[in-house]
């Protein structure tokens, strides 16, 4: 599979953590509970997966410039997922807003660049 492939299917994966974390914080804006310990499981497995892949294809050679970003700031965002769900999420505690919203606006900017990248 060529670099080019596998940024697709990182996108794809991309896609489908995203639509989890958007019913995530819709959960925890709407209501004063985090989301579900399942939900936010497969969200972080998706992305894991994700970020593999872009990782592969880098390593392999071939991903344009704005791939190897994507793969830094989807790093980034995932620190501030595990961070989350291991000092927040799995303590019980409400996870805070301004890290929820910070997670989730440099996923996007990765997401948006591993697009550049595929397509």
């Amino acid at each position: 599979m060529d670099a080019i492939s596998m940024l697709k299917a990182a996108v794809a994966l991309f896609a489908i953590a995203a639509a989890g974390g958007l019913v995530m914080a819709g959960i925890r804006l709407l209501g004063r509970h985090n989301p579900p310990a399942w939900l936010s499981m497969l969200h972080g497995l998706l992305a894991a997966a994700g970020v593999t892949l872009v990782a592969y294809a880098a390593w392999r050679g071939g991903v344009p410039s704005p791939g190897g970003w994507a793969l830094f700031l989807f790093l980034l965002a995932a620190a501030g997922g595990a961070a989350m769900n291991l000092l927040w999420q799995w303590r019980q505690r409400p996870l805070p807003v301004g890290l929820m919203i910070g997670h989730a606006a440099i996923a996007v900017v990765a997401f948006l660049l591993l697009c550049v990248a595929a397509f």
